[in-house]
């Protein structure tokens, strides 16, 4: 037995409308599919709500739920707002700058890009309060990966017994990433 791949990953939204045309405005996610119903269909409680589908490319879906008889959705109280995040992979560093700048047109606040060492990072919010990652891969991707996947069992047994970082992979931030001069502008 063997996972194929995800067939979608879900979450909650404020507004189904609302979310669609701004992952269609933001991220360029095409609307792939809507299914409402009145009855849950596995627990089937009586609760209606619309469920949304949305492309992120690569055979990747995100879908939300609006739940209209619920209380408005909140956070854990106990987990800070960066933990929990849906991250999306971009091409290079020139799309990743180029959606950064087109999130801030669009008055979002971004943060980043953020050097991992194998890839680098923008963050940000959508209207529901979901915290969003878009990713590209470093240069030396393939190198940072194989030093990161030499070192990943000795680091989770290190983490278990200390609860403490493990240093094994520090040399993912040795340096710090600068943008292109044409980013700067």
């Amino acid at each position: 037995m063997q996972i194929d791949r995800i067939h979608h990953v879900a979450y909650r939204c404020n507004d189904a409308k609302e979310t669609v045309e701004w992952y269609q405005r933001m991220l360029k996610m095409d609307f792939v599919l809507a299914i409402a119903e009145d009855l849950v269909p596995s627990t089937k409680e009586p609760d209606p709500y619309m469920h949304i589908f949305l492309d992120a490319g690569g055979g990747n879906v995100l879908a939300f739920f609006e739940l209209p008889t619920k209380p408005p959705m909140g956070r854990d109280p106990n987990t800070p707002a960066w933990v929990q995040h849906i991250a999306f992979r971009v091409k290079d560093r020139e799309t990743l700058l180029a959606y950064k700048t087109h999130l801030q047109d669009e008055g979002l606040e971004v943060i980043g890009p953020t050097d991992h060492g194998a890839f680098h990072s923008i963050y940000f919010f959508d209207p529901n309060g979901h915290r969003l990652e878009l990713a590209c891969p470093d240069p030396e991707e393939a190198e940072m990966i194989r030093r990161m996947d030499a070192v990943k069992w000795q680091m989770l047994a290190d983490w278990t017994a200390t609860k403490r970082a493990p240093k094994h992979a520090a040399f993912l931030h040795e340096r710090e990433f600068k943008p292109a001069p044409e980013a700067l502008k």
